[in-house]
Parts: structure tokens; C-alpha cells; sequence
């Protein structure tokens, strides 16, 4: 395992671990503004720009400078090419300070670290799909004349980078899903919707994985069968780098690019057979959509679950069973049941009398519980029957108002049957009760269809009287009485009889009766 130079995060601990950070953040942030010296003046101006706002004095300022230089994170070079007019000035202007190499390596991991920190892992397949996309980028530019060495590298870095963004993606949201399952206590209502909308995620991560993955497999084959190696090569003097001290670095490149392309088949195209881990991926997240979903479950089932007698007897015996000695027992009695009486404090053995009053409770022999009890919670209750109520009266009621009922029918029935055709109009001043049952046979027959001599035929609900109603010869106007009201309407030739020609009722009014036209 290679070892991190020593004190190289030495700067980040002690009392004075902020105003270090801060001096080593503004040589960043300068270095961004392509200043790569800054005098001690500087370094207080760039503090503001990072957010000191602190007051440093020159001793203090100067402490920190030659600790991050004793440290190796800062180099120190005297400026020689200054005018100085003073002492003073001399001294404030002649130190120039940079960061060296392991303070640029320390200042990117810290902020590495808190970018790590605050940010979340995420499952992104437009990832997969622009990785996809690169490979069929430099498939077609392999093909292409030396003019296109630049675009192939920045193609090629762009697949490393987004490879890059995949598998740091990736660990993070899988650190992340293995705390949120180890994750108990947090707010309920909180940790449920953020279990339902992972579980959520996942599946939508899911959709068409196993295509997207064969996709980029195949980019990457098609790729290797233009020849990778020309085209790093290629990619090589596309990136023009520059000399350095020490050797050539076109070897590391080239060996850092193999790398990255080894680590791209491991994900989706393995040398060795073994399975592409974008595919371990999906037996991950589903066993993680699995896992949530129990959660859930347990979750959901503890809020409905009501208060149970049998758990809470089972863990006040559980309380009992580990109770140390007997006055804990007799503690632990008084506070469950002291101030009220449980549901079943008042079972008692069969017979009492066979056990001493003496002998302790616990080691009495157990009182039986019923079942109903155990289950629901509720006792066993043996009352009398309720009385059975005297229906004579009602059956009594309820005969004589059908009786009622059948004599005004019958009634009804003998004012409306005729001899023969009659007028509408005959029937003159009617009871209210017969003239709704006259109503309700005339309703009935004009409902019904008529036949070919116009004339109309109904029965009443019961079929016990028919009614033959005719079409009036000519327009004379019916008038009925009630002590309701008048009714007006043609004057319609109708013939109420007894249903199948035998009367049961009285013969009518003879008087009453007007032949028919």
C-alpha cells in the first residue's frame, strides 16, 4: 500500500488547523488566477477572498507560513528582483511563497474529502448512455486520418471520465443504500418516505440496465476490433504533453490509459468470463429493493399492530422471569398492577384452598387462561337471556289493518265494477279511495297496447279485475268529483269487470250505469 508523505495532512489538526487551511486555500485559489507566487501581503488579501475574516497580524500570518513550509506544503524563494526602499519593506516583500507538489496533493485531497462529504451517490443511467456514446465516438475516429489524434484524445478522456463518474457513482450510492438499511433511528415517517423513494429509484435504475449494459459491451468490442493500442497511441500525440524532468512521461500515460480501459472491460466485457460487475450491480439493487421493502413492511405492520394484551403479558413475564430477588418481584408486581386490576388478576385456581396463602406466587401453580382472553382480551360473560318479545299485539295490529285494507278494495272494487260499458263521466262523485283505484286501472290500460279495434285491456297487480277501455265516440269531456279536487279528460267508454268472468264482488249500481255511446 502505498503511504502518504508524513505531515502532509498535518495541517488540518491543532489550534490552528483553520487559519492553516485557509492559507493553503488561498494559494489554491490564486493558483486558479494563474498566480503561482504569493508574498505575505497577498496571502492576507486572498484570505478574505476565502472567507477569513479574522484579523491576522503579521507574526501570526508569518508563524503560519513557515509551518506550511516546515511541513513541505509550501516552498519559499527570497525575490530578488524587487527594489526595496526600507528594512521593513525588505522583509515583508522579499519572501515569495508557492505551493509545492505535496501541498497541491493535500490541498485537492481535503477538498476531494469534503466534496466527498457532501455529496450523494446516484445511479444515473444517461451515464451508461454516454459512455456508450464516446465508445461509438472513437470507433468512428479510428477510422479517420492523423488529423483527428486530438479529437480521439479528448473523446478517450471523456469516456475515462465518465467511467470514472460511474464507479465513484456507484460506491457512493451503495455506502449509502448499506447505512440506510442499517438506518433505525431515525424519524419513522422520514426513514419511510426515504426507504419508498429509494425502493422508487431502483426500479426506475432497473428499466432496460440489461440492454443499456449489452450496449456499451458491444461499443467496447467493436472498439477493440479497430485496435486499442493504435488508438492510445494515437490518443497519445492527440494530448501533446509536455517535457518533464525525470524521464518521458508517454510510458505512465500510456500505462494509466491501459489501466482505465482494463477497468472499463471488468464492468462490462470481463477478460476472465466472470460476470461484468454492471450486472452484480443489478443483483445489488434489486437484493437492496428486497431489503427496503421488508423494512417497510415491518415498518408498516408496527403501526398497525394495536396494543396487545398477549405481548404485554409476555414481556411483564419476561420482566418477572429476570427479576434478581423477591422484593424486586413484589416491585414489579405493585407497579403493574397497583393501580388498577388487570383484566385477569381476578383468575383464581379451581380451588384455592389447596394452596397455603404462605407460599409465594411463584411458585404456586399457574392459573389456566382462556383462550378468549389471551386472544382478544376480553372475559368470558355468562348473563341471562334477553326476554323474548310478546308479538301477539303486533300480529293482532297487523291482521286487522289488512283486514281494513281488504274491505276498502272490496269497496272500491263494488262502486267501480260496471254490467256493461259505461262512460267515464257515469262514475260522476267518487270516494277519494275509489278514485285513485279507478286512476290507477284507467292508467294501466292506457298503458297497454291497444288492438284493432282501438280498445285497450288491463288487470289490476293481482289479476282479480280487468278493466276494457274504448276510445270515446266522441268528444265529450269526463268530469270525476272528489272531495280532493275535479278531474276533466275525454270521456272514455270503459268496462270494469271481475278478472276471467266471475264476479266475487256485489252486483253495481244499476243506476249509476249509461249505455255506451
Amino acid at each position: 500500500m502505498r503511504r502518504v508523505p508524513p505531515e502532509m495532512f498535518r495541517f488540518t489538526t491543532g489550534e490552528k488547523a483553520d487559519l492553516n487551511g485557509a492559507v493553503l486555500d488561498a494559494f489554491g485559489v490564486a493558483g486558479e488566477h494563474l498566480e503561482t507566487t504569493l508574498g505575505a501581503d497577498a496571502v492576507r488579501e486572498r484570505l478574505r477572498q476565502v472567507g477569513w475574516v479574522a484579523d491576522v497580524d503579521d507574526a501570526e500570518l508569518h508563524d503560519a507560513l513557515t509551518r506550511l513550509v516546515k511541513w513541505e506544503l509550501l516552498d519559499v524563494v527570497h525575490n530578488h528582483a524587487e527594489n526595496y526602499r526600507t528594512a521593513e519593506e525588505y522583509e515583508r516583500r522579499n519572501l515569495q511563497y508557492s505551493l509545492t507538489r505535496r501541498g497541491e496533493a493535500a490541498l485537492a485531497g481535503v477538498r476531494h474529502a469534503l466534496e466527498v462529504l457532501a455529496s450523494t451517490g446516484a445511479l444515473q443511467t444517461a451515464v451508461l448512455e454516454a459512455i456508450a456514446d464516446r465508445l461509438d465516438d472513437l470507433c468512428l475516429l479510428s477510422g479517420e486520418p492523423a488529423s483527428a489524434d486530438r479529437r480521439i484524445f479528448s473523446t478517450l478522456r471523456e469516456l475515462e471520465a465518465h467511467l470514472e463518474a460511474l464507479v465513484e457513482n456507484t460506491k457512493a450510492f451503495n455506502g449509502e443504500l448499506q447505512r440506510l438499511l442499517r438506518a433505525e433511528g431515525a424519524d419513522l415517517e422520514v426513514f419511510r418516505e426515504v426507504k419508498a423513494a429509494t425502493v422508487a429509484y431502483l426500479q426506475e435504475f432497473l428499466v432496460n440496465l440489461d440492454r443499456r449494459g449489452q450496449a456499451v459491451a458491444a461499443a467496447v468490442a467493436r472498439v477493440e476490433e479497430r485496435g486499442t493500442a493504435v488508438l492510445r497511441e494515437r490518443a497519445l500525440r492527440g494530448a501533446e504533453l509536455p517535457p518533464v524532468a525525470g524521464g518521458d512521461p508517454a510510458a505512465g500515460w500510456l500505462e494509466s490509459r491501459r489501466a482505465r480501459w482494463a477497468g472499463l472491460r471488468a464492468w462490462f466485457l470481463p477478460d476472465d468470463g466472470t460476470r461484468p460487475r454492471i450486472e452484480q450491480l443489478h443483483d445489488i439493487a434489486r437484493r437492496a429493493i428486497v431489503s427496503l421493502l421488508q423494512v417497510l413492511e415491518r415498518i408498516n405492520e408496527s403501526r398497525r399492530r394495536s396494543s396487545s394484551a398477549v405481548q404485554d403479558f409476555r414481556e411483564l413475564a419476561r420482566w418477572f422471569a429476570a427479576a434478581p430477588a423477591e422484593e424486586d418481584l413484589h416491585r414489579l408486581w405493585s407497579a403493574a398492577f397497583g393501580l388498577g386490576p388487570a383484566r385477569h388478576a381476578h383468575l383464581a385456581h379451581p380451588d384455592p384452598e389447596l394452596i397455603p396463602s404462605s407460599r409465594s406466587w411463584s411458585e404456586a401453580p399457574p392459573v389456566e387462561v382462556s383462550a378468549l382472553l389471551r386472544t382478544s382480551g376480553r372475559t368470558e360473560r355468562f348473563t341471562r337471556t334477553a326476554r323474548v318479545r310478546d308479538v301477539t299485539a303486533v300480529k293482532a295490529e297487523r291482521a286487522e289493518r289488512a283486514r281494513v285494507e281488504r274491505a276498502e278494495l272490496a269497496r272500491a272494487w263494488r262502486a267501480l265494477e260496471t254490467d256493461g260499458p259505461v262512460r267515464l263521466s257515469s262514475f260522476g262523485t267518487l270516494d277519494p279511495v275509489v278514485f285513485e283505484r279507478l286512476l290507477d286501472l284507467v292508467g294501466r290500460a292506457l298503458a297497454a297496447r291497444p288492438d284493432t279495434t282501438g280498445s285497450r285491456r288491463a288487470t289490476t297487480g293481482d289479476g282479480r279485475v280487468e278493466i276494457a277501455l274504448s276510445p270515446p265516440p266522441d268528444e265529450r269531456t269526463a268530469v270525476l268529483r272528489t272531495t280532493k279536487g275535479t278531474l276533466a279528460g275525454p270521456d272514455y267508454v270503459v268496462l270494469v269487470t271481475a278478472a276471467g268472468g266471475v264476479s266475487p264482488l256485489p252486483r253495481p249500481d244499476a243506476a249509476r250505469r249509461e249505455a255506451a255511446g
